[in-house]
């Protein structure tokens, strides 16, 4: 990657939105000052040695630390100057792109996949669509799909900088001929081996926040969906591994449909607030994070797109004069979802749960074996549902909710072990209390003092649900 800078203005917030891009795209980068030809000739040298330190200094902390910075003029005099001012600087750059550049590794197997950039027509050949060959190869005669469009054609020729040849492979920049296509259905996009891509309403992600965005991910939100040359409004929704695997190795670009996740509000960092389950988990104030996290995308238009491709969130509609990185989070493309009907199809597969935790009060001592509680239901509630879940009282019994009781949202307890003669005493005095002032006849204040007296017993009742269960299951382990 090049980043060109204005050696007159330094790091916009444009640049630096590229210097986030290509820290997520890129392992090499050169850095151009651009421009320096605005520069008056005695402070020249200075300027460029000033400004040379403090993109240093801007690169430090990122994978480009210590990376190579040239200064150079493109067009001096600007765009208006005759064509006979020579660049200043090129044959530097040259030097270094070509001490940078390496020969990577190629592999002609798998797909024939090439990213167009551009199409054009030439009379009496067909149309030309010109591009990089991200991964397979392609051979004369062969059929392409356009995806988006739903069309396939037959190669009729092809060219690679200015030669004919008969074939190409990964990483090769190379024109391609087709007949009967308007160029002005294509202007960039995706071809491939037909029927290679699929082309997806809904996603699983894997994903990591960009530190630089200001804010919190929260489930819910919208952001622009970056996926190869497309980007479309979707909706996010994040989840974590279940608490209990939070540190637990991810086995990296899998997704594992048999284990159980933990719904999240927000995307999961430092600067966010702990999830529910973590608060409880978490006295000492050190917020616990997951080794990974997702995130369901529910696009808004259909994406047509490789698996395991890279996809960036931003709130593209931040002012741009805004002082702040729109770039919100970038991920892999796990799994995608090709079915219109995803959220009856897909979804119910996805097993994310939300963990619930309700609270009641113990009312009064039945017998031995069962209570009556209060305040964990509200009064419509139908208690006939939670028949049979299980609770813990604040003295350590374990219980079972038996069914209701009376109409007021009530309801039995049993208690399989019975309860601790302590437990018992405690009771039977707050009872013993209220009674006091005679049987049926309890005044307003007796009624809001009663309350006040010994600590009340709470009654805790935790289970889980699982987002997409359309029969909405409580679950406890």
């Amino acid at each position: 990657m090049m980043l060109v800078i204005d050696v007159t203005k330094g790091m916009q917030t444009q640049s630096a939105e590229c210097l986030v891009i290509g820290q997520i795209a890129c392992q090499k980068m050169v850095v151009v000052l651009n421009k320096i030809d605005l520069l008056p000739e005695g402070k020249r040298q200075s300027a460029i040695e000033k400004m040379t330190k403090k993109m240093q200094k801007t690169l430090e902390n990122t994978k480009f630390s210590g990376c190579p910075i040239v200064a150079v003029a493109a067009k001096p005099g600007g765009p208006e100057a005759p064509e006979s001012e020579n660049p200043l600087g090129i044959s530097e750059l040259i030097e270094v792109l070509k001490s940078q550049a390496y020969l990577p590794s190629r592999d002609p197997s798998g797909h024939f996949l090439m990213a167009v950039d551009h199409c054009f027509s030439i009379k009496g050949q067909g149309t030309v669509m010109t591009g990089t060959i991200l991964s397979g190869s392609v051979s004369l005669g062969d059929n392409v799909e356009i995806p988006a469009l739903k069309v396939t054609k037959k190669v009729k020729s092809m060219q690679m900088f200015h030669t004919p040849v008969t074939y190409a492979m990964q990483g090769d920049r190379v024109g391609v001929c087709v007949t009967q296509f308007d160029p002005k259905l294509l202007e960039r996009g995706l071809i491939c081996t037909p029927d290679s891509l699929h082309t997806i309403h809904a996603a699983i992600v894997s994903l990591k926040k960009i530190q630089y965005f200001r804010g919190a991910l929260q489930t819910k939100a919208k952001f622009h969906i970056t996926v190869g040359h497309e980007t479309v409004m979707g909706r996010v929704m994040f989840f974590s591994p279940a608490l209990a695997n939070f540190n637990e190795e991810i086995q990296e670009n899998v997704f594992d449909f048999e284990k159980d996740y933990l719904y999240q509000e927000q995307y999961l960092s430092k600067d966010s607030v702990s999830s529910e389950e973590n608060k409880e988990n978490d006295q000492a104030g050190e917020v616990q994070l997951p080794k990974q996290q997702w995130a369901l995308l529910e696009f808004e238009k259909p994406v047509t797109c490789p698996k395991l491709c890279l996809v960036i969130g931003s709130k593209l509609d931040t002012d741009i004069h805004a002082n702040t990185c729109r770039l919100a989070f970038h991920g892999v493309l796990l799994q995608g979802m090709e079915d219109k009907n995803y959220t009856e199809t897909f979804l119910p597969k996805l097993k994310v749960y939300k963990q619930k935790h309700k609270e009641g009060q113990v009312e009064r001592v039945m017998d031995d074996y069962s209570v009556i509680g209060r305040s964990l239901f509200k009064k419509e509630t139908n208690i006939q549902i939670f028949v049979g879940l299980k609770v813990k009282l604040s003295t350590g019994e374990d219980g079972i909710i038996d069914g209701g009781f009376g109409q007021s949202g009530k309801f039995k307890i049993r208690i399989p072990d019975g309860l601790k003669p302590d437990t018992k005493m405690l009771l039977t005095a707050a009872s013993k209390k209220k009674s006091k002032g005679g049987k049926g006849d309890m005044t307003k204040e007796d009624e809001s003092s009663k309350n006040d007296s010994a600590q009340p017993i709470t009654i805790s009742l935790i289970f889980k649900r699982y987002v997409f269960d359309t029969q909405k299951k409580m679950i406890q382990s």
